[in-house]
């Protein structure tokens, strides 16, 4: 009788499905490129009418695999280096009396170094430094409405080129085709796999996001592209899986720890030569472009070795069993007595067995 233990592992369903024959690659080499396109129009006080392009709303320009797309403005338009007021909602510029300024200290957190007087308006206690700085400062709050709320209708074109140095296997995320319309006119979609041009406002809804709140304040978004290749496949079977999600932490209400925005300044000279400056606080969605993937191809040496771990495993499992069996049941000695039958088969007597032994034998086994 053979006794057998449901718990052991099947090695030919590991060997098979985790693909125990296959050398693998797990060292990817990946180049990432990548454009927006799309134009908006605008009409604001500080900036007047304008029209919105690439150039003016995508940082850096050169196209790599992190990026930011602008979709609201704080401006602050004709600054110049000069003396005026820190701030009101920096504390650390809070004055009563000159002596709370002292010359030549900057302000934390502020807008420039403190001249030594404090302004203050009549009949109020309390003021702010005077301070030297591009003037005037930034005071203005955030905008209830993105500036940029048709951002939503831009495209993002993102061209992936990887390699797997171990197999000299090389494949791009972009459709080998002469027609040199079709990146003009597809779109990527479950379908169209080979074509990585995604619409803005399609990649946020993916991650769960509204587009006129990640607009808003900003954020921080993940492109992961997955290459999981089986190359005793044809190439054509090595096609990338595209993953979205939202990585800056998100918060109910409006928590000071939500969005995403940095500041920058556009410089001039008047007339005269004095230089003065805009400056911009820009919120918007930034990008992470993100590639990993593994390879794996047959190898006999892999393979010979995966066959002999799972012959010794199994090996190993039956010992076991035949360890519980022997030594830990409450029958033992009735399943060790059906173990070595065999042994003691050569006496006549020893080959009955009645039915009450064939009882307890089906209590073991169940």
């Amino acid at each position: 009788m053979r006794h057998t233990c449901g718990g052991v592992p099947r090695p030919r369903w590991v060997f098979l499905m985790k693909k125990g024959y296959q050398d693998t690659d797990t060292s990817l080499q990946s180049s990432i490129i990548t454009k927006v396109k799309g134009v908006t129009f605008t009409n604001t006080s500080e900036l007047g009418e304008r029209l919105w392009d690439v150039a003016d709303y995508v940082i850096p320009p050169q196209g790599e695999n992190i990026f930011f797309v602008i979709t609201n403005l704080i401006v602050t338009p004709n600054q110049r280096q000069e003396t005026c007021a820190e701030s009101e909602s920096i504390p650390n510029a809070v004055c009563s009396e000159d002596s709370d300024c002292p010359p030549g200290e900057p302000v934390m957190a502020g807008n420039g170094v403190r001249t030594g007087r404090c302004l203050r308006a009549e009949n109020v206690h309390r003021g702010t430094c005077e301070i030297f700085a591009w003037c005037p400062v930034e005071t203005k709050s955030r905008p209830e409405k993105p500036l940029l709320s048709k951002a939503e209708d831009f495209t993002i074109y993102i061209k992936n080129f990887i390699r797997f140095p171990k197999f000299n296997f090389s494949k791009t995320n972009v459709l080998d085709t002469k027609d040199r319309d079709f990146l003009k006119s597809c779109q990527f979609g479950p379908k169209n796999l080979y074509c990585p041009i995604f619409r803005l406002g399609s990649v946020v809804s993916w991650t769960g996001s509204n587009f006129q709140e990640i607009a808003l304040q900003g954020g921080v978004i993940g492109i992961q592209i997955e290459w999981d290749c089986d190359l005793d496949k044809a190439p054509s079977e090595c096609n990338p899986r595209y993953h979205f999600s939202r990585l800056d932490s998100t918060f109910p209400g409006n928590s000071v720890s939500s969005g995403y925005n940095f500041r920058f300044a556009k410089y001039y000279r008047d007339a005269d030569g004095v230089e003065f400056r805009t400056l911009m606080k820009a919120y918007g969605i930034r990008f992470d472009v993100m590639v990993n993937g593994r390879a794996g191809k047959f190898n006999i040496i892999p393979t010979v070795i995966n066959v002999a771990s799972g012959v010794a495993l199994m090996g190993v499992g039956s010992f076991i069993c035949d360890l519980v069996l022997i030594y830990f049941i409450k029958k033992s000695n009735f399943y060790r007595n059906k173990k070595f039958e065999e042994a003691r088969s050569s006496h006549p007597g020893n080959a009955k067995v009645n039915v009450e032994q064939l009882q307890n034998l089906q209590t073991v086994e169940a």
